[in-house]
C-alpha cells in the first residue's frame, strides 16, 4: 500500500466553559509579560519594537490551535531573535522588516513538512549539551550586545570580539541618563524577584519596571534631555498588522539562516514542552508540535511577526498560572490584539535603555551555571560538545554555530551509535528470568510480579535514544495496575548526562502520580554520571542498585524493594517522603 503524508493534527473536543476562567487568568499573566519581552526581543533582532509584539499576537492564537502541548506558547525568544538579528544584519533589499517575514515563512514551511514527514523524533538526536551550548553563547551575546544602549553610544557589532573591542572606545561618550535608566531597569526587576520570594507569589518584574520607566520618563520629560525611546527607533504603527504574502525575492539567500532558525526553533519548543510534559503527566506528539510550531511562523510570516519558537518563560507562567487547556495560549495572543488596538502610542514612549536593562537580566538567565558545571562533570563528550558550541556562538556566524552544534551531535551519534533492545522480564512457572517482547502476549506459565513491570535495556545510553527509552517506560506506565517499574541497566553502557536527565524527570512524573522508577544493574560509571549530573537526587538513593556478582541478585534485591514499596502504601511511600 503506498504511503500518503497526513497532517498531524491534535483532536478538539471535550472543551468545558468551566475551564475559561483559569485560562483567561492565566493568558493574561502571560500577555503581561509577553510586551515588555516583545520589545525587547525585537531590538534584539535589530527589528522595528513593534514586530515583537506582532510575533506575540497570531503566532500565540495559531500555534495553541494547532500543537499537542496545553501550555506551550508560540511567540519570540531570546537565542531566535539573535540568530534573526543575524540574518536582519545581511541587509538584503536593504529592509530589515522584510528580511525577518520571508524568513519566518520560510521557517514555517520547513516547519509544517517536518510533521507532514512525521519526523518529530529528529530532535532526539541534538544533544543537551549542544543546545545549552547555544543559549549559553547566546546569552553572552546579549548581554555584550546591549552595551551600546546602556551607555547611550553607537558602534559596530558583530562577533563578540567585534562588540567588545567597537565599544570600549565610545565608553567616554557615555549618557549618564541612559546608563541610570538601564541600571534603574536592573535594580527593579531584582528587587521584585526578591520580593516575590519573601511574599510567596510571583511579581511579573518585567512589566513593573517597564511601568516604571515610562512614567519616569514621561513626568521628568526624559527624551527632551536625550533619552532615547521605541518611537526613535521605528514608532508602532496604529491599529493591527495586515495580512499580507511576504517578498521572495531573497528565498535562496535566506536558505542556510532558515534551515538554522528551523531546527533551532523546533529544537527549543520541544524541550520546553517536553520540560513542560515532565511536570504535568500530559502526553505530547512530537510531530503534531512540529506542524503546530510550524503553523505559528507562517501565521508570523503573514502577520507582521518574525521568527518564533516556543517560550520557556511564558509557556512557564502560563502552566503555573493554571492554564487548563490550549484556549489559555489562544487567549494571550488576542489579548496582545488588544495592546496593539489601545496602547499602541503609550508603549512608544519606553527608553531604549530600559528595554536594554530587561535583556541584561535575561542575558543573566540563560547563563545557568549549575546546568553547565553538572554538564562538564557528566562526561568528556558533553563537556567537548558544550564547549565548541559556546566559543562557535562567540567566534563565527549565528546560523554556523548552530551547524557547528548539530554536526557535534551527528559526529557523536555515529561515534557510539548502535539500536537500543528494550525487553520486558518476566517469570515462568520455576520462577527462572525470561524476556518477552514489549506488547506481545505472554508464553503459557510466565507471569508478572503483581504492580511492577520490569524493562531489560541493552546498548548505548547516549542522547539519541533518550527519546525512545522513555516512550517504552510510557508504555509500561499505561497500565494503570502498575506501581513500579524497574529499568535493569545491567547490559546497557555509557549514559550520558541527556539520558540521566530524561530519567530523573521520568522518576519526578512517577513520583506525582504515587508510583516509583527504579534502577539496577547500574555500572559504577553510569551511577557517576547520574550523581554528578544531578539527576540521582530524583530518585530514592536505596532504587538505585549497582550491579551485583550472581547474575539477577540485583534484580531479586530491587524485585523486593518494590514488593514492599507497594505493601507499605500502594504508592503513598515515595510521594511521602
Amino acid at each position: 500500500m503506498p504511503w500518503r503524508p497526513s497532517l498531524p493534527l491534535p483532536p478538539w473536543s471535550g472543551y468545558s466553559v468551566r475551564d475559561l476562567p483559569a485560562d483567561l487568568s492565566a493568558a493574561a499573566a502571560v500577555s503581561v509579560l509577553a510586551i515588555p519581552q516583545g520589545l525587547a526581543y525585537a531590538t534584539i533582532a535589530g527589528l522595528p519594537p513593534a514586530m515583537g509584539l506582532y510575533a506575540s499576537a497570531m503566532p500565540a492564537i495559531v500555534g495553541s490551535l494547532f500543537r499537542s502541548s496545553r501550555h506551550v506558547i508560540a511567540g519570540p525568544t531570546n537565542a531566535l531573535s539573535l540568530l534573526v538579528g543575524a540574518a536582519v544584519a545581511t541587509g538584503l533589499g536593504g529592509d530589515p522588516a522584510g528580511v525577518a517575514l520571508t524568513l519566518a515563512l520560510m521557517v514555517g514551511v520547513m516547519q509544517l513538512m517536518a510533521g507532514l514527514l512525521r519526523l518529530g523524533l529528529v530532535v532526539d538526536y541534538i544533544s543537551g549539551p549542544v543546545v545549552l551550548g547555544y543559549i549559553t553563547g547566546a546569552g553572552v551575546l546579549i548581554g555584550v550586545g546591549q552595551l551600546y544602549n546602556i551607555t547611550g553610544t553607537t558602534g559596530p557589532q558583530g562577533t563578540l570580539v567585534t562588540t567588545i573591542r567597537g565599544w570600549i572606545p565610545t565608553v567616554d561618550e557615555t549618557s549618564a541618563l541612559a546608563a541610570g535608566v538601564a541600571l534603574g531597569t536592573v535594580a527593579v526587576v531584582v528587587a521584585m524577584r526578591r520580593l516575590s520570594t519573601r511574599i510567596g507569589r510571583r511579581i511579573p518584574g518585567a512589566i513593573v519596571a517597564m511601568i516604571a520607566a515610562l512614567v519616569v520618563d514621561v513626568v521628568f520629560d526624559l527624551e527632551a534631555q536625550g533619552l532615547r525611546v521605541v518611537s526613535d527607533l521605528s514608532p508602532i504603527p496604529d491599529g493591527l498588522p495586515a495580512l499580507a504574502l511576504p517578498d521572495l525575492t531573497h528565498v535562496a539567500a535566506l536558505w542556510p539562516l532558515a534551515v538554522a532558525c528551523t531546527v533551532l526553533s523546533l529544537v527549543e519548543s520541544s524541550a520546553v514542552a517536553r520540560s513542560l510534559a515532565a511536570r504535568t503527566g500530559q502526553r505530547l506528539d512530537p510531530s503534531t508540535e512540529f506542524v503546530g510550531q510550524g503553523l505559528a511562523n507562517v501565521a508570523a510570516g503573514l502577520w507582521g511577526g518574525y521568527p518564533v519558537s516556543g517560550s520557556l518563560s511564558r509557556s512557564a507562567l502560563n502552566e503555573r498560572g493554571g492554564a487548563r487547556s490550549r484556549v489559555a495560549g489562544m487567549l494571550s495572543g488576542i489579548l496582545m490584539l488588544g495592546v496593539l488596538l489601545v496602547f499602541d502610542s503609550v508603549l512608544d514612549h519606553t527608553p531604549i535603555a530600559s528595554l536594554a536593562g530587561l535583556l541584561v537580566v535575561v542575558a543573566w538567565d540563560l547563563v545557568d551555571g549549575p546546568r553547565i558545571l553538572r554538564t562538564l562533570r557528566a562526561s568528556r563528550a558533553d563537556a567537548l560538545a558544550f564547549g565548541a558550541t559556546v566559543l562557535g556562538t562567540w567566534t563565527l556566524s549565528l546560523d554556523t554555530a548552530i551547524y557547528l552544534g548539530v554536526g557535534l551531535s551527528v559526529v557523536l551519534f555515529l561515534r557510539r551509535a548502535r539500536t537500543l533492545v528494550m525487553w520486558e522480564m518476566t517469570q515462568d512457572a520455576d520462577g527462572n528470568w525470561q524476556e518477552c517482547a514489549m506488547g506481545e502476549a505472554l508464553v503459557p506459565g510466565d507471569r508478572r510480579l503483581p504492580g511492577i513491570r520490569i524493562l531489560q535495556v541493552e546498548g548505548p545510553l547516549f542522547f539519541g535514544v533518550a527519546g525512545e527509552l522513555i516512550r517504552a517506560l510510557d508504555t509500561l506506565w499505561r497500565d494503570p495496575e502498575v506501581r513500579v517499574v524497574i529499568v535493569r541497566l545491567r547490559r546497557a553502557h555509557g549514559m550520558d548526562a541527556t539520558v540521566a536527565d530524561r530519567l530523573a524527570e521520568a522518576a519526578v512524573r512517577a513520583e506525582q502520580q504515587g508510583r516509583a522508577l527504579m534502577l539496577t544493574g547500574l555500572d559504577h560509571r553510569a551511577l557517576g554520571v547520574l550523581e554528578r549530573s544531578g539527576a540521582a537526587q530524583a530518585f530514592v538513593p536505596e532504587h538505585m542498585l549497582c550491579a551485583r556478582g550472581r547474575r539477577f541478585e540485583a534484580l531479586g534485591m530491587v524485585c523486593e524493594q518494590a514488593r514492599a514499596w507497594i505493601a507499605r502504601g500502594e504508592g503513598s511511600g515515595i510521594a511521602d517522603r
